[in-house]
């Protein structure tokens, strides 16, 4: 290791303490140590204890986080960077991980001498704090950006998932329509070929409409179902009717019955009946496609419409008179894949006589998705879960109880749930925002109240909005 000289005027020389006098810069000298680490060492880990303020004189520090075990850089410290604990932080833990990737010496001052620098050394105290700062307001705004993606990115895992299913239900449909009415000739083939009169034709079609307009369909279990199949592929094999298993298991999904089909023999010669009953379920069939198309078409359009709602990209930002279960439904629509995923149960307890409020809709979309995305992370150890949401009126203002039945926020940590950066999430998992980010929204924003009840197995967010604004 070469010798490293550090005067004074070297230290006056780093931009932050240029207004410092030299004999307070001399100080820090001499009550700091050299140390000297090689590349790829690891200076500091995210929870180690604080060790001091330490000033890099030499060499290149990589500082990042893990987040869903990947590395998100926050700066690098090149020579002149001041770093470590500062004057009247409250931390006292490293929050980043600091990595050598060029050999590095550092002057540290150690944390037993900031009582003494504080007292005697009042401009280089002063330049610090300003450092701390601007540290601060930094990484803030970095750690609101991480905020941000990461409920992007949970919305876009969603979004892509429930519109997949849509989108390849049209595809899957599309493919089999085509395929089904390449097959339409052979069948209109069969039909023309009949000998019938337009009364008997039309006794025909309106025997059709009345069963399909029929609105008593039963929801039949799966051995219901298979013994009506086997029922009507039965009476269907008697009378030679051809494609009979087709048929019948076409004909339960409309409500056929034994009775439907005696009523077509009673209405038309025999040996026309194959041809006739296969002309009818080809049309069931085709309809029952364009059917599907069109549901899975509009799922599509419904979860545009909702995402355009939940984002708001259509209206302006000041307050406007909202129903409060608009902003909830959406959001619960954004996140549906996560209850499916994690077996969570969802239990909707509405108010629905309760009187619009006055808010920002977009900032209450997000507190919605973050007190119910917490909910969701706290109950996906054990598998499954239950959430309840609950809105009701108290007195002016409109109550918003969110409820999970994870395993608590422990009482030790309570106090500290909604300051910044404090998470009770694994590392990488959380920026420690989320929940500042909902009491920024309601306190400030919209001068409600959130609070939070917690025991094992029960916690609860409660969030009151007053109802005139």
């Amino acid at each position: 290791m070469q010798t490293v000289t550090v005067t004074a005027d070297r230290l006056q020389a780093i931009q932050a303490l240029k207004e410092v006098p030299l004999d307070q810069l001399q100080w820090v000298i001499d009550n700091s140590e050299l140390v000297f680490w090689p590349q790829g060492e690891m200076i500091m880990k995210t929870g180690d204890p604080l060790k001091g303020m330490f000033i890099v004189l030499e060499g290149r520090i990589r500082v990042y986080m893990i987040q869903h075990n990947e590395m998100v850089d926050i700066t690098y410290l090149e020579p002149g960077s001041i770093s470590g604990y500062l004057p009247f932080s409250r931390a006292i833990k490293v929050n980043a991980n600091a990595k050598v990737i060029q050999d590095v010496t550092l002057l540290r001052l150690p944390m037993e001498k900031f009582r003494e620098m504080v007292g005697r050394n009042f401009e280089l105290t002063q330049a610090l704090v300003h450092i701390m700062t601007t540290r601060v307001r930094d990484f803030t705004s970095l750690q609101q950006q991480n905020e941000k993606m990461m409920a992007l990115g949970k919305l876009s895992a969603g979004l892509a998932h429930e519109l997949n299913n849509p989108a390849a239900a049209i595809v899957r449909g599309a493919e089999s329509l085509k395929k089904h009415l390449q097959l339409e000739p052979e069948s209109f083939k069969k039909v023309i070929a009949i000998q019938m009169g337009e009364q008997e034709i039309d006794r025909v079609v309106v025997m059709v409409r009345n069963i399909l307009e029929r609105t008593d369909k039963p929801h039949l279990t799966l051995m219901e179902r298979t013994e009506k199949e086997d029922e009507l592929r039965d009476w269907l094999e008697e009378q030679d009717v051809e494609n009979s298993a087709d048929l019948a298991e076409t004909f339960v999904d409309y409500a056929f019955k034994c009775e439907d089909l005696e009523d077509f023999i009673n209405h038309m010669p025999r040996q026309h009946l194959s041809p006739v009953l296969n002309w009818v379920n080809t049309n069931l069939v085709t309809e029952r496609m364009v059917k599907d198309i069109q549901e899975s078409s509009q799922r599509i359009s419904d979860l545009v419409k909702s995402i355009k709602n939940f984002t708001h990209m259509d209206q302006g930002k000041g307050k406007e008179s909202v129903d409060i279960h608009t902003g909830i439904r959406n959001t619960l629509i954004m996140l549906n894949y996560r209850f499916r995923k994690g077996n969570i149960e969802l239990v909707e307890e509405y108010d629905l006589t309760l009187p619009p409020i006055m808010a920002m809709v977009g900032e209450l979309n997000q507190v919605w998705t973050n007190l119910i995305d917490n909910a969701l992370d706290a109950m996906e150890e054990k598998g499954k879960g239950k959430l309840i949401i609950r809105t009701g009126r108290d007195q002016e203002f409109v109550k918003v109880t969110i409820t999970d039945d994870g395993p608590g926020i422990p009482a030790e940590v309570q106090s500290q749930i909604f300051d910044p950066f404090f998470t009770t999430k694994d590392i990488g998992k959380g920026t420690g925002l989320g929940l500042d980010v909902v009491n920024r929204i309601v306190r400030q924003q919209h001068h409600g109240s959130v609070k939070m009840q917690s025991v094992p197995g029960c916690t609860s967010f409660i969030v009151c909005f007053p109802i005139k604004g």
